[in-house]
């Protein structure tokens, strides 16, 4: 009984069948999901079923228009680019120093990264704040 069942759902993709989330057009690399790049569809891989789940975070790879959109392949907005020239705050009590760094890697919000000092040449690890600052570490 249990081999015929078994095989009625492998032959029957209906009952595999549910509704997720697939591109509605093809998202490259690096753009940030909103609800009109999302779509309902049935289909009978695995992936996202809630629009709140993708909306606001940002592709790792190309999406392709209707390819199912997976966790994996969806991250936090990058704030922070590469290479961008930023300004980075040291605070402690009462003292506030503010320099200016360029930034050897990208980050999201709350990301540690690397900066390197303008005017000394010495490379520091700074937090990415949610607006997008750089909070050097004590």
């Amino acid at each position: 009984m249990r081999g015929l069942i078994l095989t009625l759902a492998l032959l029957s993709p209906s009952l595999a069948t549910a509704e997720i989330l697939a591109a509605a057009r093809t998202l490259p690399a690096g753009t940030v999901v909103t609800a009109a790049d999302l779509q309902l569809t049935a289909n009978d891989r695995r992936g996202l079923s809630d629009p709140s789940e993708a909306i606001g975070l940002q592709t790792r790879i190309t999406i392709y228009e209707g390819r199912p959109i997976q966790a994996s392949l969806l991250q936090a907005p990058k704030l922070i680019a590469r290479n961008q020239i930023a300004q980075v705050t040291f605070q402690r009590g009462p003292l506030r120093i503010v320099a200016e760094a360029r930034t050897l890697s990208d980050g999201a919000a709350g990301d540690v990264i690397r900066v390197m000092n303008l005017e000394s040449r010495s490379t520091i690890s700074v937090t990415v704040q949610a607006d997008g600052s750089l909070l050097a570490l004590n």
